[in-house]
C-alpha cells in the first residue's frame, strides 16, 4: 500500500470511528494542513482544534488532507467524506499540487467548483483556502493559477483566503528546507489567515 493510500485509509478509519452526533468541520486539503515534515500536533489545524475548543465552539475538526493530494484527489474523495462527516462547514485547501505538477488551471478551478457544489448539496457551507504558486512557472500561468480560486468563490459566493501561506512563503525560518513547506513556527500565522472567515462563519451559526 502506497503512502497515499494510507494517509486515505487513516482518514476513513477516523471517520468511521466517529460519534454520529457530532458538529464537525471538514478540512479536505494537502500536506500544507497534513502537517508536512511536523508532528501533527504542531500543524495549523490542530491549532485550530485548540482555538475552537478554547472559545467552546461546538465543533470537531475532521482533518481529511492528504499529502500529495491534488484538487482531482480531493473531488474523488469528497462524496465519501460527506457522507461519513456529514459535516457543517467544509475547508477547502486544494491546488498547490496541481500547481507546482503545472497541471491544467481550467482543471483545477472545474474540480474546486465540483468540490464546492457537492458540499453545499451536501448542506454544508464552504470556505476556500487559496493558494500561490513560485514565480518560476511563469506571469500567465501563476496569474491564472491565482485568478481560479477567485473565480470559483465568486461563482458559488462562498468566502476566499487569498494565500494561506501570506506571511510564511518565502518568509526566512518560516518554510522548510524544500521551500515549499510551511515550519512549525509559521503554523500560527497559517491558522491566523484562515481564522477571520472561519469566525465569521461560527458568528454567523
Amino acid at each position: 500500500m502506497n503512502v497515499w493510500k494510507k494517509c486515505a485509509a487513516a482518514v476513513l478509519f477516523c471517520l468511521l470511528a466517529m460519534p454520529v452526533s457530532a458538529q464537525n468541520v471538514l478540512l479536505v486539503g494537502d500536506s500544507i494542513s497534513a502537517a508536512f515534515g511536523l508532528e501533527i500536533e504542531q500543524g495549523w489545524v490542530r491549532l485550530l482544534e485548540q482555538r475552537l475548543a478554547e472559545q467552546n465552539e461546538p465543533y470537531e475538526v475532521v482533518n481529511a488532507s492528504v499529502s500529495g493530494d491534488t484538487t482531482a484527489g480531493g473531488l474523488a474523495r469528497l462524496p465519501a467524506l460527506l457522507e461519513q462527516a456529514s459535516p457543517e462547514l467544509v475547508v477547502i485547501e486544494l491546488g498547490g499540487n496541481d500547481g507546482l505538477r503545472a497541471l491544467p488551471v481550467a482543471n483545477m478551478q472545474q474540480n474546486l467548483s465540483a468540490m464546492v457544489s457537492l458540499a453545499r448539496e451536501a448542506g454544508a457551507d464552504v470556505i476556500l483556502l487559496g493558494m500561490r504558486i513560485p514565480p518560476n512557472y511563469g506571469p500567465r500561468y501563476s496569474e491564472a493559477f491565482e485568478n481560479a480560486f477567485v473565480e470559483v468563490a465568486d461563482e458559488h459566493d462562498v468566502p476566499l483566503v487569498p494565500f494561506l501561506l501570506e506571511g510564511a512563503g518565502g518568509v526566512e525560518g518560516m518554510m522548510q528546507s524544500d521551500g515549499v513547506h510551511p515550519t512549525a513556527a509559521a503554523q500560527p500565522i497559517l491558522l491566523d489567515n484562515a481564522w477571520p472567515a472561519i469566525k465569521q462563519w461560527l458568528d454567523g451559526n
